[in-house]
């Protein structure tokens, strides 16, 4: 017989419930649709909608795929001193340290003159992104890619207008 799975308690679903809607607005937020953002994940556009009402049946994989496909964070944390915790940070403009050019497809396939680094500064990505705008295949864009395209206009300034697809 199949195992069951536990009823989370209150404090559990409410969690669950509040992840689900953050990355809810996240989503929102990047203007990206479900389908794109659960093709980007791994995952059917189903499974991503169970995850933003917040169902506790859904893997915990699946939950980090669509975090990392959004541009966000999965992490743990002890509750402060009166039992609450902190509030997410926004991260609609967060711009790493080093680009990782492995974690950006696109920005891979523009810097295919610079050889033998693996990361760049995020003025050095914008740059790539500014200069080789007319080579950027917008339909290839995935969602955290097009955050940090979005972010490093917002903090370098760009006439580079990225679409959602």
């Amino acid at each position: 017989m199949p195992a069951t799975l536990p009823l989370p308690n209150e404090q559990t679903q409410a969690q669950l419930t509040a992840l689900g809607e953050q990355i809810r607005a996240r989503r929102k937020a990047l203007k990206v649709s479900a389908t794109v953002a659960a093709e980007a994940a791994g995952l059917s556009r189903v499974t991503l909608h169970r995850i933003e009402k917040g169902e506790p049946s859904v893997t915990m994989g699946a939950w980090a795929n669509v975090c990392t496909a959004l541009g966000m964070e999965v992490a743990a944390q002890l509750p402060n001193v009166r039992g609450a915790t902190a509030p997410a940070p926004d991260l609609s403009q967060w711009i790493p340290a080093r680009v990782r050019l492995a974690d950006y497809p696109q920005l891979k396939a523009l810097a295919w003159q610079v050889s033998g680094v693996q990361t760049l500064s995020p003025l050095e990505a914008h740059s790539i992104y500014e200069r080789n705008a007319r080579h950027l295949d917008q339909a290839a864009l995935l969602a955290h890619e097009q955050a940090l395209m979005q972010a490093l206009n917002a903090a370098f300034g760009s006439a580079i207008e990225v679409t959602n697809v």
